[in-house]
């Protein structure tokens, strides 16, 4: 019982040292050296839990978006009715976190996207799946605020799902070289905040 414990405490920090390391870092930027010695543990340990780099890769993706989606699912089930105000408070309380932070990182989503999104199958899907279940609710959080009244429907709530990750990742991107939160700001008020919305 104990190994087991031991293991999967092992497994969950490297995977938080896998996300802060290749946000900082890039995935070629990252030896698996400055894991293994930031988590203290041997390098022969290591493929007994990921058994190489690129499925190493493909997990961090999927450990760094899984609180996103536990804060979105959240938003929407407290939204009390108003789908559209909750995808509104959850982008406001990302866009503080990024100010927070200097506007270090930006997405890791994004930043593998463009490093590694066309070189590693494994990742590449590791993205996708992310991507899709991280729209997927965001449609759902659309498609109700469609049902309540405040939300478009002359677009799917898929099509504005879609456009919506785009346009984030892209204004993710410009927060960057920019050192702002303005291009954030511009994305969610022009889609969440008259775009998406119906017309009164």
């Amino acid at each position: 019982m104990q190994q087991t414990t031991k293991k999967q405490i092992n497994r969950e920090n490297l995977l938080n040292q896998g996300v802060t390391l290749l946000m900082e870092q890039g995935y070629h930027g990252t030896g698996l050296k400055a894991i293994l010695d930031a988590v203290q543990i041997p390098k022969g340990s290591f493929y007994n839990y990921f058994g190489s780099k690129e499925n190493f890769g493909a997990e961090v993706i999927q450990h760094y978006i899984e609180p996103f989606i536990k804060q979105l699912t959240a938003h929407l089930q407290q939204s009390e009715g108003d789908a559209l105000g909750a995808l509104r408070r959850y982008f406001d309380e990302g866009i503080a976190e990024l100010e927070k932070a200097d506007f270090k990182g930006g997405c890791l989503l994004g930043n593998l996207m463009g490093e590694i999104g066309d070189t590693s199958d494994l990742c590449q899907k590791s993205l996708q799946s992310a991507l899709n279940r991280y729209r997927d609710l965001l449609q759902s959080g659309l498609s109700q605020a469609q049902q309540q009244g405040t939300v478009r429907t002359d677009k799917s709530a898929e099509d504005m799902a879609d456009l919506l990750v785009n346009a984030w990742q892209g204004a993710l991107l410009r927060m960057k070289i920019e050192k702002s939160s303005a291009p954030l700001k511009q994305c969610c008020q022009d889609l969440l905040g008259d775009f998406f919305k119906a017309q009164s």
